[in-house]
């Protein structure tokens, strides 16, 4: 199993989470992780959260039920 990824879009895809991502969010900045929280039709939804090292890759996002 792969645990980074050179784009967002491949590391979302990796988890079948690419329809959750907001396109209209400021790109992920260096070194730094998201989180974000998207409706999947349960009580409290679904939380993702991904991480971009230092040279611009991306961690395979965790995610779980909220």
């Amino acid at each position: 199993m792969k645990n980074w990824f050179n784009t967002l879009n491949e590391a979302l895809e990796a988890e079948d989470l690419i329809h959750t991502w907001d396109c209209s969010r400021d790109p992920i900045a260096y070194d730094t992780t998201v989180s974000y929280t998207f409706e999947d039709g349960s009580r409290y939804g679904h939380f993702v959260t991904i991480f971009r090292d230092e040279r611009g890759m991306y961690e395979r996002p965790v995610h779980y039920a909220r």
